[in-house]
């Protein structure tokens, strides 16, 4: 007599998750993997994320919308609280919240400084907001994974973008401060890198387009464009049990334009 085929889990069952930005473009990927993967996920934007979360629960998933703004504190605590409240528990925090893809690129004499304050407190600050409002929950359970979003830009150094590259390099520096930090209570941190990615904004943005994106391309050790799909192997990884000893890292998901 033959035994039937035991089936494992999803690799991600019984975790909840938080995706920053996950309203649209690459966020809205990480939401929808996520929860392919198994996990109930918290999508937390400014913009009305209700469509995400209705097409995970059509396919069978569980997720839930926060309106919040990244860089407000108030804002980030009450979407921590409603996710305690309506799941019990926090596993996953993917910063991914960022204001990129509608930048226009330009010398760095001709950033205004409102500008750059506004990349700083969406990019930086936002991602600080959610690492502290998360941590204690994390500590609490003595378990967690928070994945911090930088670029491969900062490891090329950028030209015509720098408050955009600046604050992906803080995101760096923040996410290995935040491992030593948190690693005696088992909580990784690390961070995902990618490269110029064709989300629907970056798609749209005419900078990113003809020559630009050609250059990219022609650096990459793979040359093609880079999709959002080609993201979330890594980001499940780092939300998953099979990185439990990686923390302090950074891994960059550009087609080997970078090697580091």
């Amino acid at each position: 007599m033959t035994q039937a085929p035991t089936t494992s889990p999803p690799r991600l069952a019984n975790r909840v998750a938080i995706v920053t930005g996950a309203a649209q473009g690459i966020g809205e990927t990480y939401a929808r993997a996520l929860a392919q993967a198994g996990a109930t996920v918290v999508c937390a934007d400014v913009l009305d994320a209700s469509g995400v979360v209705g097409q995970i629960t059509a396919q069978g998933g569980r997720a839930m919308f926060v309106h919040t703004d990244v860089s407000s504190r108030e804002s980030v605590e009450k979407m921590v609280e409603a996710t305690q409240q309506s799941f019990g528990r926090i596993d996953v925090l993917v910063n991914n919240a960022a204001i990129f893809g509608n930048l226009v690129l330009k010398p760095f004499e001709q950033i205004e400084s409102a500008e750059w304050d506004k990349v700083m407190s969406v990019n930086v600050r936002g991602s600080f907001e959610c690492a502290r409002a998360v941590s204690h929950v994390m500590r609490r359970q003595r378990y967690g994974k928070i994945i911090n979003i930088a670029s491969g830009t900062v490891f090329k150094g950028t030209p015509l973008f720098l408050h955009y590259v600046t604050s992906k390099g803080a995101v760096v520096a923040m996410s290995r401060c935040l491992a030593r930090e948190l690693g005696k209570d088992n909580v990784c941190v690390n961070t995902l890198a990618p490269g110029l990615t064709l989300s629907a904004n970056v798609s749209a943005n005419p900078d990113w387009q003809g020559a630009i994106a050609a250059g990219i391309v022609a650096s990459r050790s793979i040359q093609r464009e880079q999709v959002p799909d080609d993201l979330t192997g890594t980001l499940i990884y780092l939300a998953s049990a099979d990185s439990d000893f990686v923390t302090g890292q950074v891994i960059v998901v550009d087609g080997g334009s970078v090697t580091h």
